[in-house]
């Protein structure tokens, strides 16, 4: 294969008087990873901003600063953090990259977290809704306030330019304050900033204006719209939204105004995050028909392009760039492009995944390309951003994976992520690695997670190809369909082992456990891996619609993320689904803003979540729980399923002590957890071997 075939994506280009590598733009996304105030520089900041330059994308555009005064992360207008930005731009630009800084104010944000906050907006309006951040009141913002808005995004502009930055981009989307003035939904005012589009648009025109007044004509200002503002998810008439139309003529204005390029997203009414509508449209099934939409937006099910016929119309429009953005891949990207549709291809998760995939894409080298399987964890806004597949994400050292200084023997005992992580590591740190699975494939319970969740939410089969295939061109010698016993490691004699087998099933001490009417996690593991044998995960997951040994009533024992995405399996294949827990809230391992939108869902769908009750028996009729006022229930169920995280194998260590100098256990073995613990824990493991 040739890089040719992404030659429109991997040409030069320019944004106003900026020249950018490429065409494959790093668009900005909340890290959460800088210091309050700016300054001392957050290490993990700049060593991920140096691996995405390094990385030969076209052009970086960091999140925004802190516009307001007072709250978290940095500043541009404060000497202090200005110095330190200007160490991390100075970074950006010794590898040939541009860098633009995103300026957004978030005044209408009703914070929880913050109860001082002053929320304002062009007019009293909110959304009582339980994925939305705008459930209080704001109060109606004064014209002086309003005036002081374009004051404040100048003084962050010129801090901008002071700090190295090649440009800004105004961020006008969401549910931000600059959108909640365009769209007729958010503004209700009568003034000279409300009513007609010239009015509601006043403000951001003054903003662009008064940026090239006091920067510089030369000073690129782009902006990030919603190109269609939907709100029938929560009972929304379209017609009170910002309509495609008019966003095209606010495209049209803010060219007028001075405006060097345009980004297009779309939005929900019901959730402040755009990603929803892109990402989870259809997650957990699609609330609406898909192609209800303005130009039929002919969304594939995971959302993939859906942004590009709106970009397209922009085109057509407008003389400036077009950025188009929403969970792209290089194919589509360059065929966006080569359509006309935009000129700029926005890519977030891809560039976590792997900040060397433009490089690698330039090179020919698909195949080490990291793969983003978008599970959104780099968007937990309740954890740190972490990536699934780059474990390096997040540290607070150069994303380089240096030589050993000894070469040494390495087994790894285990194929799952974990033990193929570890492996991955060790051989690209010149060790001589040998891994050993003792079943017939890699991947672990990799399979069987992709059979639950379907290929159309994540790609979790990518995993396991570019695992596979980076340990291949390593040298990684992979024995399948053999068990790595204490003697066969004690004949080997290696210096490192590293042990990554996996957890035991959770079985809890409850009477009538051992009932013919109950299936633990392990049981259905054993029988579904049985027909992965013949079957790939898509086939056996379509033959699961029509059969499964399960009755048509289910209790759930276990509310983490086991056992709520297995409720979800099987509500869909028309269970009436039961899920308890002794834990207070339900959910625990799933990222916040899914969780949100999957019960949401559950109770759509009648499923009754039961947390903070303690599982006393089980018997012929079902399960009966201890509740918290003191009293039992029976719950009726024709088939109990236990579905705890796993346990760690405390047994291991023991059965392989004194085998090699040097032992690990990592991944659920060790610490039962999610795939990014466990694919993290292996390069952790490895990078210190």
């Amino acid at each position: 294969m040739s890089s040719k075939r992404f030659d429109k994506l991997l040409e030069p280009s320019r944004i106003g008087p900026v020249k950018t590598r490429n065409r494959i733009i790093k668009p900005a996304a909340g890290l959460q990873y800088w210091i309050p105030g700016g300054y001392p520089l957050a290490e993990k900041a700049k060593w991920l901003f140096d691996a995405y330059a390094r990385g030969g994308v076209g052009l970086i555009i960091m999140e925004s600063p802190r516009i307001e005064k007072g709250g978290k992360g940095f500043r541009l207008d404060e000497d202090k953090s200005i110095q330190a930005m200007a160490e991390v731009t100075g970074i950006i630009h010794s590898h040939g990259c541009p860098v633009f800084v995103q300026l957004t104010s978030m005044a209408n944000w009703n914070l929880a977290k913050s109860p001082d906050h002053d929320t304002r907006a062009p007019s009293p309006v909110c959304v009582f809704s339980e994925m939305d951040n705008h459930n209080t009141m704001p109060r109606e913002m004064t014209i002086p306030e309003i005036e002081e808005v374009v004051e404040r995004f100048a003084i962050n502009a010129k801090g901008a330019r002071k700090a190295g930055f090649d440009g800004v981009e105004i961020n006008t989307s969401c549910t931000h304050l600059l959108h909640s003035f365009l769209s007729p939904f958010w503004n209700k005012r009568q003034d000279a900033y409300g009513g007609t589009l010239e009015n509601r648009t006043r403000l951001l025109v003054a903003i662009i204006r008064e940026i090239k007044k006091q920067v510089g004509q030369d000073f690129p200002v782009t902006a990030l719209i919603n190109g269609i503002e939907i709100g029938r998810f929560i009972g929304v008439e379209q017609g009170e939204c910002l309509s495609l139309d008019e966003s095209l003529q606010i495209a049209r204005i803010i060219g007028d105004a001075g405006a060097d390029a345009v980004q297009v997203r779309s939005h929900w009414i019901g959730r402040h995050d755009a990603s929803f509508l892109i990402d989870h449209l259809c997650y957990p099934e699609p609330p609406v028909p898909l192609k209800t939409f303005p130009l039929e937006l002919d969304m594939r099910l995971n959302g993939a392009g859906a942004n590009a016929p709106m970009a397209g119309a922009f085109k057509k429009v407008v003389s400036i760039p077009v950025i188009t953005v929403g969970r792209l891949d290089p194919e589509l990207g360059e065929k966006i492009l080569r359509e006309g549709k935009a000129d700029f291809i926005a890519m977030n998760r891809r560039l976590f995944a792997d900040p060397e995939f433009p490089n690698k894409l330039a090179a020919g080298r698909f195949d080490d390309i990291a793969p983003c399987t978008s599970c959104t964890q780099c968007k937990d806004e309740d954890a740190p951003r972490r990536c699934r597949i780059n474990a390096a994400i997040g540290t607070e050292r150069p994303y380089v994976i240096e030589p050993a200084q000894k070469r040494k023997k390495v087994v790894v005992v285990g194929g799952g992520p974990a033990g193929m992580e570890a492996a991955r590591v060790a051989a690209l740190r010149g060790h001589e690695v040998v891994l050993f699975e003792r079943s017939s494939r890699l991947g672990g319970l990799l399979p069987l997670a992709a059979m639950v969740k379907g290929l159309e939410v994540e790609d979790l089969p990518a995993i396991t190809r570019y695992l596979k295939g980076q340990m291949t061109k390593l040298g990684v010698r992979i024995r399948l369909g053999k068990e790595a016993t204490p003697a066969l490691i004690e004949e080997m004699k290696p210096d490192v082992l590293v042990l990554a087998t996996g957890g035991v099933a959770a079985l809890p001490e409850i009477p009538g456990i051992q009932g013919k009417n109950v299936k633990s996690n392990a049981e259905l593991h054993r029988m579904l891996k049985f027909f992965l044998r013949f079957l790939g995960p898509t086939t056996l997951r379509k033959l699961t619609k029509v059969w499964m040994p399960l009755g048509k009533r289910v209790a759930i024992i276990g509310g983490g993320i086991q056992g709520c995405e297995l409720a979800e399996f099987l509500v869909k294949r028309g269970r009436e689904v039961t899920i308890v827990d002794s834990a207070d809230a339900l959910g625990e391992g799933m990222i916040s803003h899914l969780k949100l939108q999957l019960f949401w869902w559950f109770r759509k769908k009648g499923v009754t979540m039961m947390p903070g009750v303690q599982p006393v028996a089980i018997t012929a009729r079902g399960l009966t729980v201890l509740l918290k006022q003191g009293y039992k229930k029976t719950i009726e169920a024709d088939s109990i399923v236990i579905a705890l995280p796993m346990e760690p194998d405390k047994e291991l260590l023991r059965a392989f002590e004194g085998k090699a100098a040097e032992i690990h256990a990592i991944g659920d073995c060790a610490f039962p957890g999610l795939i990014v613990d466990a694919i993290g824990d292996g390069w952790r493991t490895s990078g210190s071997i």
